[in-house]
């Protein structure tokens, strides 16, 4: 997985150079476009690994095996969940440094098509669309993660996480928040939060405090859930 994200991450740079013509982007807007394509790539594998990570111990039979050692149901979890949070935090500086890297290859830092804002650096930019996209990935693969562990289904797990990954704007068109309030707090409207980084406005009039702390709410609702079950489940069955 790591490797496509490598050569995504290389590839696109040098494609956008063949392709541009005699105004060409500069670094970091180059650097923004291949983050932002090869990110969503990166958020289905980090999903895949996180519909895998306990579904597939059940599947296999070899959660039994797990906890037959001396080690606690939480301990386990945790440290499952920790190995998925470490992938995504790898996966996605290996995506934002290589697409950086490679875009110094082939463009310089001069010009500026308007894609960056007045008001911040390009760098500081980047970085802010890189956090706002990275919490989006932490939610998705939240909910895969607890799927797996509710359902024992990996295949249901990624069907599933993938399915809200696709379909939250379409939810979001339809069901304008600025229409309909109740909205506000369903997850969907807060999961991609690049809309604060130019406005101080939300979805329904929702300020930045408010989108943050609506989706802590459900990622600590979702954490409890998974290891509520995962500690009563009889494994047996």
């Amino acid at each position: 997985m790591l490797s496509i994200l490598i050569i995504f991450s290389v590839l696109m740079p040098f494609v956008f150079f063949m392709a541009s013509s005699a105004e060409q982007p500069n670094v970091w807007e180059v650097t923004q476009i291949t983050m932002n394509v090869t990110f969503f790539l990166n958020i289905i594998f980090v999903v895949v690994i996180a519909a895998d990570s306990v579904a597939s111990e059940f599947s296999t039979g070899t959660i039994k095996l797990l906890l037959i050692r001396p080690w606690s149901r939480s301990k386990i979890l945790l440290s499952k969940y920790i190995s998925l949070i470490l992938f995504s935090v790898l996966s996605s500086v290996v995506v934002f440094g290589v697409a950086f890297l490679s875009s110094n290859i082939w463009f310089n830092y001069e010009g500026n098509s308007g894609m960056f804002p007045s008001t911040s650096s390009n760098i500081s930019y980047t970085l802010m669309i890189l956090g706002s996209s990275y919490v989006q990935l932490i939610m998705i693969t939240m909910i895969a993660f607890m799927i797996s562990t509710l359902f024992r289904s990996s295949t249901f797990a990624i069907a599933l996480s993938l399915f809200v990954l696709f379909t939250k704007d379409i939810f979001l068109a339809i069901l304008n928040p600025d229409q309909y309030g109740w909205m506000k707090y369903v997850i969907f409207t807060h999961m991609d939060l690049k809309g604060y980084i130019n406005s101080s406005v939300g979805p329904g009039g929702s300020s930045f405090t408010f989108s943050i702390l609506v989706l802590a709410g459900y990622y600590i609702v979702f954490v409890l859930l998974s290891w509520f079950v995962f500690k009563k489940r009889d494994i047996a069955t």
